[in-house]
């Protein structure tokens, strides 16, 4: 069953968000999925976790004064994820000079000023032309199985053959080339697992450089200014066939930065060519 298309609610003022949220439940709960948060920054969370599973957001009603994150700082961020969703801004009578500002920099389709009440004469006419607009143009995502991998990436066309052969519908999405695929890449971008820091300090293998560019710990490394994409000493392959040196003493750091090759599938990788060799099997071929 296709997921519902959300509506995502942001306020800071946790009684105002009530209002809104109730508001909003009561026209539009049974079309769409009504989402709050009373943060920026939990709203942005929610956008990436939305993202990565293929939701839809319809439209942001966010409220423009907010601590640490305003209305607009927030929907210059969250529209690089959803950049079909429609943008509302809240806000007070002395803030209008800010909304209209917004219109030409963040493309802001309406602003509404606090109260709106009654919601039938000062908010649903609005939410409604803005909600038809979208649908107009709205395509629902995939609803199957997102390979998200670089077109070269040996660990995308393997999967690519699994579910081939085991007849599995899927959308191959490039983190570089494709638009949906670099959406989900930013979404996936922000899962920081390691400190920079550490990166910048050590010896880095990637899978596949270019996508560790995109989504990797490399990508935040970079972001912060501790490395380039010039300082990865080797790809696992490179290293696997004797090309570039592997770790050379117990006090050397080597990172392994991975997007598409598991550290699991090397070592199995390992496991099975011992195995042929001791049992005297397969076929060694030479790489040029």
């Amino acid at each position: 069953m296709a997921t519902k298309p959300v509506i995502l609610a942001v306020d800071d003022d946790l009684p105002v968000l009530r209002a809104v949220e109730r508001d909003l439940r009561a026209r539009y709960g049974e079309q769409y999925r009504i989402v709050a948060a009373n943060s920026g920054h939990d709203a942005l969370e929610a956008v990436r976790q939305l993202t990565l599973r293929g939701s839809a957001v319809a439209l942001f009603m966010v409220d423009q004064r907010m601590p640490q994150m305003t209305g607009i700082e927030f929907l210059a961020q969250a529209v690089e994820l959803q950049a079909d969703a429609r943008r509302v801004l809240l806000t007070a009578y002395a803030d209008t000079d800010v909304a209209i500002k917004a219109i030409n920099d963040i493309r802001l389709d309406h602003y509404i000023l606090k109260p709106w009440d009654p919601p039938d004469e000062k908010l649903y006419p609005i939410l409604d032309d803005l909600l038809s607009d979208w649908i107009a143009t709205f395509r629902p995502a995939f609803e199957g199985v997102r390979l998200l991998a670089g077109r070269w990436a040996p660990g995308g066309h393997l999967i690519r053959d699994f579910l081939t052969r085991n007849q599995v519908p899927y959308a191959w999405l490039d983190p570089t080339e494709d638009a949906e695929g670099r959406k989900l890449a930013a979404s996936l971008g922000e899962q920081e697992e390691l400190d920079p820091a550490i990166l910048g300090g050590a010896t880095v293998v990637t899978d596949i450089t270019t996508q560790c560019e995109a989504v990797g710990e490399l990508h935040h490394a970079i972001a912060a200014g501790l490395m380039t994409a010039a300082g990865v000493h080797a790809e696992l392959g490179e290293v696997l066939v004797g090309r570039k040196r592997g770790r050379q003493s117990d006090d050397e750091v080597v990172i392994f930065d991975t997007t598409g090759t598991a550290l699991q599938d090397a070592a199995a990788a390992a496991a099975a060519y011992e195995r042929a060799i001791e049992r005297g099997v397969g076929q060694f071929v030479k790489l040029s």
